[in-house]
């Protein structure tokens, strides 16, 4: 029966990747975006992984091909949704917190990650700057600066996808439990919680003023993939080879110039293009995910998801202890 199922692995291929194309464009259509609203990075992931495990590798030069281009095009689209000078006032207030954690998480998380769990060198910089910056966002950005290989993304994107459901839910009971403010949480939020889609969720449902707070404070975060993908791209160099100039991420400075400066009185052009940005980094998900086998994911292990629960936990303690330090 497996055998005759993965005879027919290139018809399911196209099938699948069309179904999603489809269910991605149909998400313009207001009468249908309440089916397609559902049609997210994780899920799309879960079934190119679960495609990967029943047909194994199919067209696996292309999903590595479109995997690596789509990434590139989908984060400078995503340089649309940002506004450089809301950015950089939004946080102006916690500048040097942010900046501490994220130079903090990257450092324990990279010596954590190699000295005491054993993952290799492009996870633990992978599950770092996820945990760091934003999630899934920051790792599509990061992969191809590091040349981090399929398998290390998906593992590292799976592991953030994971944190983020938890997060999405626990999150706001544990505020109201602790019996935090909105700018408390709102700050909270948006440090510990890695992609800004669940930092809108979880402020969302704490209430108005936490979701200003959150999504401004991540916006700032966001920025830090522009300098944390140049020093990386300098540390991953070898001896033989020149830097990697890691240019879309040079393509995602100036989308966000052009949408701050340019755009800032037409606004639907960002929304517009950052939205077909999104769509195309999900659709990447599923190109990541086919590009899985059963050896890849053995060679992998469950160390990342050790990793990244590990250093979530760490980030989510130190960030509300110093939150309630400050309250006094």
């Amino acid at each position: 029966m497996s055998f005759r199922l993965m005879e027919h692995g290139k018809e399911f291929y196209v099938g699948i990747l069309s179904g999603i194309a489809l269910l991605l464009v149909l998400d313009y259509w207001p009468t249908v975006r309440v089916l397609t609203g559902e049609v997210t990075a994780p899920l799309v992931l879960f079934i190119g992984l679960l495609f990967a495990l029943i047909f194994g590798p199919t067209y696996s030069k292309f999903n590595k091909a479109a995997s690596k281009k789509l990434l590139q095009y989908s984060v400078v689209g995503l340089g649309f949704s940002m506004n450089l000078q809301e950015s950089l006032a939004s946080g102006g207030e916690g500048m040097l917190f942010t900046i501490l954690s994220v130079i903090g998480t990257m450092v324990v998380g990279v010596i954590i990650g190699l000295k005491y769990i054993g993952v290799n060198k492009s996870t633990a910089y992978l599950i770092s700057s996820g945990t760091a910056i934003c999630g899934g966002s920051a790792i599509a950005a990061i992969g191809p600066t590091i040349k981090a290989k399929d398998s290390e993304m998906s593992m590292a994107l799976a592991t953030v996808f994971i944190l983020n459901a938890i997060a999405l839910f626990l999150f706001p009971v544990l505020g109201h439990w602790l019996d935090l403010s909105q700018q408390e949480f709102g700050m909270w939020a948006a440090i510990a919680i890695h992609d800004t889609s669940s930092v809108v969720g979880a402020g969302s449902a704490y209430g108005e003023e936490a979701l200003q707070v959150a999504t401004t404070i991540k916006l700032t975060r966001a920025l830090w993939i522009i300098p944390l993908a140049i020093v990386l791209a300098l540390l991953f160099k070898n001896k033989q080879q020149k830097v990697y100039i890691p240019w879309f991420i040079l393509w995602f400075v100036a989308a966000m110039l052009l949408n701050t400066y340019l755009l800032e009185n037409v606004p639907e052009v960002g929304i517009f293009i950052s939205g077909i940005a999104r769509k195309c980094l999900i659709l990447t998900m599923f190109f990541i995910g086919a590009s899985l086998s059963v050896d890849k994911i053995k060679a992998v292990g469950v160390k990342p998801l050790k990793l990244g629960v590990l250093l979530w936990l760490i980030i989510s303690v130190v960030s509300l202890a110093y939150i309630l330090w400050m309250r006094g």
